[in-house]
């Protein structure tokens, strides 16, 4: 595959962007910085970063058949040896994954998988942050098993679910102060994937827009009155 030029606000940004596009992981590429990015002052005089992203080798030919009837299994065994590894014990749930009804020629369908049991609580952490890594990691682990990218999604008790419910409800909640104010709101640093949640629960709404500022595990969402 030819090498991918990707734009966003900083390096990682446009690194994270490029690697879920191109469905490999970090040690599967090499990253060239075209352009570091600035933040320019008070926004004035902002660039953004520019990156080169070529895959270090082609991707993987298997049978799909058995890619994909081997891929919820062996993220299954993955996060089973992890937790034992942990010290930890719980029922490992298949679950229905909604990005599972658009799937590509030649990709394997999203795993979903959701851990059951008592004092899970601190495989979730502040703020999901532990859940992101451990299911970062499944990832890795599945994808050089069973050497194909696979989109494995971990939860524990429903976590993701309910807390994506509850940004929901408080995007809208906080638009609708935002609209009466007249004035914007900045929310807490929030992880990309609860970022994404805040945007696209506003996306559509008439009166206000949101957009991210800040870097690294600063970043954050601020919703704006539009104009």
């Amino acid at each position: 595959m030819d090498s991918l030029e990707v734009r966003a606000k900083t390096v990682e940004e446009a690194t994270l962007r490029a690697l879920d596009q191109l469905r490999l992981t970090r040690d599967e590429v090499e990253v060239v910085v075209v352009k570091e990015g600035r933040g320019g002052i008070l926004g004035l005089g902002a660039e953004d970063a520019v990156i080169r992203v070529t895959p270090l080798r082609p991707a993987p030919k298997v049978q799909e058949k058995t890619a994909e009837s081997g891929a919820e299994q062996t993220a299954r065994e993955v996060l089973d040896q992890l937790l034992s590894l942990m010290g930890l014990s719980g029922t490992i749930q298949a679950q229905p994954s909604a990005e599972s009804e658009e799937v590509n020629e030649g990709e394997v369908a999203p795993v979903s998988l959701d851990v059951r049991g008592d004092d899970l609580g601190i495989l979730i952490g502040r703020r999901g942050q532990t859940l992101a890594a451990l299911q970062y990691v499944v990832r890795l682990i599945v994808g050089r098993r069973i050497d194909k990218w696979v989109p494995v999604m971990i939860d524990v008790e429903g976590y993701r679910q309910r807390r994506a419910e509850a940004l929901k409800r408080f995007a809208i909640e906080m638009a609708e102060r935002v609209k009466a104010r007249g004035a914007p709101f900045t929310l807490e640093p929030m992880p990309p994937n609860e970022r994404r949640i805040i945007h696209m629960a506003l996306a559509d709404h008439p009166q206000v827009f949101t957009e991210s500022i800040g870097q690294g595990d600063e970043r954050k969402v601020v919703i704006r009155p539009k104009k």
